[in-house]
């Protein structure tokens, strides 16, 4: 046989495999339903968040729901913008990673292109099973807002600060939190610090140095904490609710909440919200890529067991680094495309160990220009402050360290109004 019939023969093979093989796709594409590939999909990625009373802008829980969003759904998924994950994989492993596999990816995908079948909804598989009301279980104690606050129709609405008392005569270990809105068409996010009595005063302003219990806001999970371990609140301590109104266009009122459940045995290991803060900065007007660095140093052995980046809307990247007592370097998290609207914190699937002397690097970078579509103003400098038209540069962590006063608490009666 000569070259040419050779040629001529292994491309006849070739289009004829990829002509089967186009075929073979295509059954397979037109086979896909709802009911038996797609909805166990969408059970496991999408309806955390997608379901009525969740923080979504519209319910996905069955086939009618989502048929009408079909093709929005395959732009979302293709590009990966939902479910919405931020961290770059080649970093970390994580505990609550919302990404689709690329199989799913492509079953969504080639499911949508072929007409979206409903299937036989004797298919389908069983509903996932979701807490009604509080995610964390029953609460030992919920602690509310001292009062309604009044969010008018319009405007921007300064951060507003709520003092509770929870009246605690004893140290108390806290093993789970949960916040929860009054009116959620109002709230973007809320807050819940602890002030230590030796600086509770009647003022409603706190600084970074004082410590995070937990919060609310989109992306954000309740905070529970694994076994044998809890965050702290010394006795005398009070609860600050800070809360960011954002207006709908109607006036309305919210009496935002937290529930708290109390550790009920031995306490071996204390879980403290800290990190790397930078609040002396200055972003130059229309600055593109503007780099702010901060740094935290490990004073004794601990485990880190979450991180949370926190900027504003003119935030683009931010990294994490751990440079350890030997010289070595190791990248915790990378956010490429930080998203102001998704908070998220980032659980590794086992706890960072980080000996005395590591210092954590952090390293995040801001676009002031009128290339971000979010920037208020591309003409200002901008500094630190709390509104979301002023900046931050927060690396929050949590770390958990050994407990050398590890005693069982007792729980507490619920507390509801």
């Amino acid at each position: 046989m000569n070259r040419t019939r050779f040629t001529l023969l292994f491309m006849a093979l070739a289009l004829a495999a990829a002509s089967l093989a186009s075929r073979g796709s295509a059954s397979i594409e037109g086979q896909l339903t709802f009911a038996k590939d797609i909805a166990p999909i969408f059970y496991k990625n999408c309806l955390s968040c997608h379901r009525a009373g969740e923080i979504a802008p519209m319910s996905l829980t069955s086939y009618k729901e989502i048929r009408p969003w079909a093709r929005a759904i395959r732009e979302k998924v293709l590009t990966r913008e939902m479910p919405p994950w931020h961290a770059d994989p080649r970093y970390g492993h994580w505990t609550n990673d919302r990404r689709m596999s690329q199989k799913e990816i492509d079953s969504v995908v080639a499911w949508i292109d072929s007409g979206a079948k409903e299937g036989d909804p004797r298919d389908l598989p069983p509903m996932p099973k979701f807490a009604s009301g509080w995610q964390i279980g029953e609460p030992d104690a919920v602690y509310y807002m001292p009062e309604e606050f009044t969010v008018p129709a319009e405007g921007a609405v300064p951060y507003q600060y709520f003092v509770v008392d929870p009246k605690f005569k004893e140290d108390r270990y806290i093993t789970a939190l949960e916040a929860r809105a009054g009116d959620i068409s109002v709230v973007h996010h809320a807050v819940i610090y602890v002030r230590d009595p030796r600086r509770a005063s009647s003022s409603r302003r706190l600084d970074l140095g004082e410590g995070i219990l937990g919060a609310l806001s989109p992306g954000q999970t309740p905070f529970i904490a694994e076994p044998g371990t809890a965050k702290l609140i010394r006795a005398g301590s009070q609860l600050i609710i800070q809360m960011h109104y954002t207006p709908s266009g109607k006036e309305t009122k919210d009496r935002s909440y937290v529930g708290i459940k109390f550790a009920k045995g031995p306490v071996d290991k204390v879980i403290k919200t800290t990190g790397a803060f930078n609040v002396r900065f200055a972003i130059p007007p229309n600055a593109q890529n503007y780099e702010i660095r901060a740094d935290y140093t490990f004073e004794e052995d601990g485990e880190i067991v979450s991180l949370m980046p926190h900027m504003h809307v003119r935030g683009k990247d931010y990294l994490y680094r751990a440079v350890y007592p030997d010289g070595r370097q190791e990248v915790l998290l990378s956010v490429p495309n930080y998203d102001f609207n998704w908070q998220v914190y980032y659980y590794p699937e086992k706890p960072l160990r980080m000996p005395k002397g590591t210092r954590i690097e952090t390293v995040a970078h801001y676009d002031n220009s009128t290339k971000n579509p979010l920037n208020p103003d591309p003409n200002k400098e901008v500094r630190f402050g709390e509104q979301t038209w002023d900046e931050m540069m927060n690396g929050f962590f949590d770390i958990v360290i050994q407990n050398s006063s590890a005693k069982p608490d007792a729980g507490a009666s619920a507390q509801k109004k």
